[in-house]
C-alpha cells in the first residue's frame, strides 16, 4: 500500500495491517516533525507535493523493494499539509519472512522517499 494522504497516519493501524502467518518480522520507520533544524526553531512544517508523481514513485519504491527482497507486505505512507511538532509525516513499513530483509528494505524505502520522492516542505518558526 502507498500513498500520500492528508490524514493523520497510525502506526498501530499500519502494524495490525502488516502481519501475515509467513511474517518473521515487521520493521517500521515512523518520521515525525521535530521542534529543530540546524540550531533553527521550528514550530511547524507544510508538506505539499505534486501528488500523481509522488504516487507513482512510491509505486516504483514498492516495486524495487519486492524485486530485491522476499517480502509480504509493503506500506509506504507521506503525508501533506501543515504538521506540527511531534505528527508524523512519513510511514515505511515492511513484512518479511525473516528480518534482515525487513530491516534492510524499510532503510531502502526511506532513503529513496526522501532523495526521489517529489515532497517539499517549508519550516515555520515560532511566532
Amino acid at each position: 500500500m502507498v500513498a500520500i494522504t492528508t490524514d493523520a497516519i497510525d502506526p498501530g493501524a499500519v502494524l495490525r495491517g502488516l502481519s501475515t502467518p509467513g511474517t518473521g518480522g515487521i520493521d517500521m520507520f515512523v518520521g515525525t516533525v521535530r521542534d529543530n533544524n540546524g540550531g533553527k526553531a521550528v514550530a511547524s512544517i507544510e508538506y505539499t507535493a505534486y501528488v500523481p508523481m509522488a504516487e507513482e514513485m512510491l509505486r516504483r519504491i514498492e516495486a524495487e523493494i519486492r524485486a530485491r527482497w522476499q517480502v509480504e507486505r509493503v506500506v509506504l505512507l507521506h503525508r501533506i499539509g501543515l504538521l506540527g511538532v511531534g505528527e508524523i509525516s512519513v510511514l515505511t513499513a515492511v513484512a518479511a519472512p525473516h528480518r534482515a530483509e525487513a530491516f534492510e528494505a524499510c532503510r531502502h524505502a526511506i532513503e529513496r522517499i526522501k532523495a526521489d520522492v517529489p515532497i517539499w516542505k517549508k519550516e515555520f518558526t515560532p511566532a
